[in-house]
């Protein structure tokens, strides 16, 4: 038997149908609200008038409309009516940031905490946090969660770190934070973190195999607007594929993985800064040149590799993003096509629009998804 729609289920679908039109095109009128939802003047006056005394939107000036006489009132949402923390973990530091309804950043912080897996850390840390979040002058109903963004692979529940060699971290539990904040928490693997910022700046972006190049490799598939996790939760982790056997040591254990070809790690010498480095590069200092290129030819090898299985977009995002160039996307697919059997046009390389805060800005956009996805506004 076919359940019939209540009066108030509508309502709330009205409500929520309102609230998504002003968010998606941000300064809006009352009468575009009902020309465009067709719905009377009179159910979305009741509407905005809810939603203006809950705090969801606001008057924001007003609009020119077609209609002679005095302008319309425009109506905006209030961007940190929720907000979202997000804490990327590191060895020697953590960034904080905290974004509104739109993903924008409210403020960002980072704090030299050396990551251990104890007691101490677990407060210190969540200490740092609370005192982040009083900086915002906010009040805690306002915050709709934390993630935390870590170098590990991390449970289908987002509760247990189930690998994590890089900060020695295997089985850390989100109870170890949550026990000292009083709003829901979760992990994130960061090289998916950072892809989900990707998507968040590229709504239209459906498929893709977003590259991490940070200090470590990383990796994300993105099919059809979704992160993919796999059936044991390692799904693209490309940095362990094993490519010279007889290669450097990967923290893993085995030799020669992508790990120690396409890190930050691999391509810059100890204490060397990443800005010197690309200074260099670009005047075609000879030593430098030379390591960047053998660095591209790894990473040739490696995307073709990869295209050959998945012949999608490629995004190459993460720290190294900012530091590319057009002339090093040539020289990658002149490179891919001199190994592969298929000839490949120039658009499947692609330099990441988010290299900066992508990953702490990732791991906070999954509860803004969620609010904006909830169909009771």
């Amino acid at each position: 038997m076919k359940k019939s729609i209540t009066p108030n289920q509508i309502k709330q679908n009205n409500r929520s149908l309102i609230y998504h039109y002003i968010y998606k095109n941000k300064k809006v009128s009352q009468q575009d609200i009902s020309y465009d939802l067709r719905l009377s003047r009179p159910t979305v006056t009741t509407n905005l008038t809810a939603l203006e005394e809950n705090g969801l939107i606001h008057k924001d000036g007003q609009i020119d409309t077609e209609y002679v006489g005095r302008k319309a009132s425009a109506y905006s949402i209030v961007p940190d009516y929720r907000i979202s923390i997000g804490v990327e973990i590191l060895e020697k530091e953590i960034k904080m940031i905290a974004i509104d309804l739109y993903g924008e950043q409210i403020s960002h912080m980072v704090s030299a905490i050396n990551f251990a897996y104890n007691e101490a850390y677990f407060k210190t840390l969540c200490s740092t946090i609370l005192e982040f979040k009083d900086s915002l002058k906010i009040k805690d109903p306002q915050i709709l969660g934390i993630g935390f963004a870590v170098q590990g692979l991390v449970s289908p529940d987002k509760q247990t770190i189930v690998y994590g060699k890089i900060l020695s971290c295997t089985g850390l539990s989100i109870t170890e934070f949550s026990q000292y904040l009083p709003f829901p928490c979760c992990f994130i693997h960061d090289a998916d973190s950072a892809a989900i910022s990707e998507l968040w700046v590229s709504p239209e972006l459906t498929d893709a195999f977003y590259l991490s190049l940070s200090r470590h490799l990383g990796a994300a598939i993105i099919s059809q607007g979704q992160i993919l996790s796999g059936k044991h939760g390692h799904n693209s982790t490309i940095e362990h594929i094993q490519m010279q056997p007889d290669g450097a040591a990967c923290y893993c254990g085995r030799k020669g993985c992508m790990e120690t070809l396409l890190s930050m790690t691999s391509l810059l010498t100890d204490n060397e800064d990443a800005e010197d480095f690309f200074k260099n590069v670009r005047q075609k200092e000879p030593a430098s040149l030379e390591r960047w290129n053998t660095f591209l030819n790894h990473l040739a090898s490696s995307i073709n590799m990869l295209h050959l299985v998945y012949d999608t977009d490629f995004i190459l995002g993460e720290y190294l993003a900012q530091y590319l160039r057009m002339q090093d996307l040539d020289f990658l697919h002149e490179q891919i096509q001199q190994m592969t059997p298929f000839s490949e046009a120039h658009d499947f390389l692609l330099i990441s629009k988010m290299p900066k805060h992508n990953i702490a800005i990732g791991a906070a956009l999954p509860y803004i998804q969620a609010f904006l996805n909830d169909s009771v506004i």
